[in-house]
């Protein structure tokens, strides 16, 4: 008995430091985005600062296009987010549902993608984006990655053991394999959407290297191109970049708290074969 309980108490401590190591740095992060320029590295450190204030994100509203980037970041990751839940339910859905000729060999193939780094894949993506004139358009950042292998995947793996006796029962009741699909199969999978919508549009928000290489004219920035124009190349502008950073972390942890009670759900019920 006392064993387990000092085991216990080990295992709070490990996770109370495990918190503190990935916390920590968000918190410096928020506080000091409060702090006046002569407070930021001041030494002794302090964590709130004598004089805080908003300065920081008045200059860098004021100094930048921020808002521009702000809505382009914000359509990019919702226009996103929502062809990327619409294509690969849809097609997970197939895979788990339906038998047709190739069917395994499809997914199959589908599967061998994953084993594909980006970085292999990047250049030919990048010239079918300048062949089909969406170089340097928000559309060339939306489009690329919309199909995607793992949430397929899951999907599949979310649909595979519920009763085809749901969908027997429908199509005795007249309704069309569309109906089928709208009124009976997708609220099912409200868990899997959720995770789906989680990644896609974190995915999207925080994604930096490929609108790196799309985008050109600053007009179509996103707000991690924004973020590394406050770094030159003999100094970096601390105060509005923390106040930006900041801001660009509120929609993800909005959207992160209002569908994180289907994560876990989610995740596992597509991880596993019934």
């Amino acid at each position: 008995m006392k064993t387990k309980k000092l085991a216990r108490a080990g295992l709070y401590l490990l996770l109370a430091v495990l918190c503190f190591i990935f916390l920590m740095p968000i918190v410096w992060v928020v506080f000091s985005s409060f702090k006046p320029a002569g407070e930021l590295f001041a030494w002794p450190p302090s964590l709130i600062g004598e004089n805080p204030g908003l300065d920081n994100y008045i200059l860098a509203l004021e100094e930048g296009d921020f808002v521009r980037y702000f809505v382009n970041t914000v359509m990019v990751s919702l226009v996103a987010t929502l062809l990327t839940v619409v294509v690969n339910v849809m097609a997970g859905y197939v895979f788990a549902k339906y038998r047709f000729k190739g069917e395994k060999l499809l997914f199959g193939m589908v599967m061998v993608t994953l084993m594909i780094p980006l970085e292999v894949i990047m250049i030919p993506i990048f010239k079918v984006i300048v062949a089909t004139n969406l170089y340097d358009s928000l559309w060339g950042l939306i489009i690329p990655a919309v199909a995607s292998p793992t949430a397929v995947f899951l999907v599949r793996q979310y649909y595979v053991p519920i009763p085809n006796e749901l969908m027997e029962a429908a199509r005795i009741d007249g309704a069309s394999e569309l109906q089928i699909f709208l009124r009976v199969m997708l609220p099912l999978a409200k868990p899997v959407v959720s995770v789906l919508c989680i990644f896609s549009f974190m995915w999207r928000w925080n994604d930096y290297l490929w609108p790196k290489l799309v985008i050109n004219n600053k007009r179509n920035y996103t707000l991690q191109l924004a973020l590394a124009n406050f770094s030159g190349e003999y100094s970096v502008d601390w105060n509005s970049l923390l106040a930006m950073s900041v801001i660009s972390m509120i929609p993800v942890l909005i959207v992160f708290v209002t569908l994180q009670k289907y994560i876990i759900g989610g995740m596992t019920a597509g991880g596993v074969k019934g």
